[in-house]
């Protein structure tokens, strides 16, 4: 069991049959009246986030959410195919529970399946990747005055926007939290 006053961030729990994630929390003790937690918490099957306060002293219990090193191996349509790193089984995922940030993931990388008895609710991306410019147009010398930016496809079929100095063939850094150009490779 865990109280509220012991939350702290991405701690796990589980509220009227639910599995929730603290995103933010806060101590608030007012000049008067009893002291109480501001909290942001998360669903972690559904994604939904919510505002509530809690009593210090209210309990819940632990959630314990399995994260598992896994490869992406490929996919058929629908359905895309882990392998346990371990185990080496298959597991099937639908494409609805990868999340945004799987589109910068390419077959054979590495990531982490989170799930919660048994059941699969996310993907998680590694944080940077390396992955090569696909198609864009080609830039211009000495246009660098401004941030100006271009779209650009990337090896997985993503698109983002990158530097006017980025060429097809060059390999970037992306991060795959805000799908954002990083840095060259």
């Amino acid at each position: 069991m865990i109280s509220a006053g012991d939350f702290r961030n991405g701690m796990t729990f589980e509220m009227d049959g639910q599995v929730v994630q603290v995103v933010e929390f806060q101590h608030v003790k007012p000049g008067k009246g009893a002291a109480f937690v501001r909290t942001k918490y998360k669903n972690v099957i559904t994604g939904a986030v919510v505002e509530r306060s809690f009593n210090p002293t209210e309990k819940f219990p632990t959630a314990y959410v399995e994260r598992r090193d896994m490869q992406y191996s490929y996919n058929d349509g629908e359905l895309y195919y882990f392998m346990d790193l371990e185990t080496y089984e298959q597991i099937p995922i639908s494409k609805d529970i990868l999340g945004p940030s799987f589109a910068f993931v390419k077959e054979e990388m590495e990531v982490k399946v989170l799930s919660y008895k048994g059941n699969v609710f996310g993907v998680e991306a590694p944080f940077f990747v390396e992955l090569q410019v696909t198609n864009t147009e080609p830039g211009f010398k000495g246009n660098t005055a401004t941030n100006a930016t271009k779209p650009a496809v990337l090896e997985t079929g993503a698109e983002i926007r990158v530097p006017l100095f980025i060429d097809e063939g060059d390999m970037i850094r992306v991060d795959t939290r805000t799908g954002e150009y990083m840095e060259r490779a």
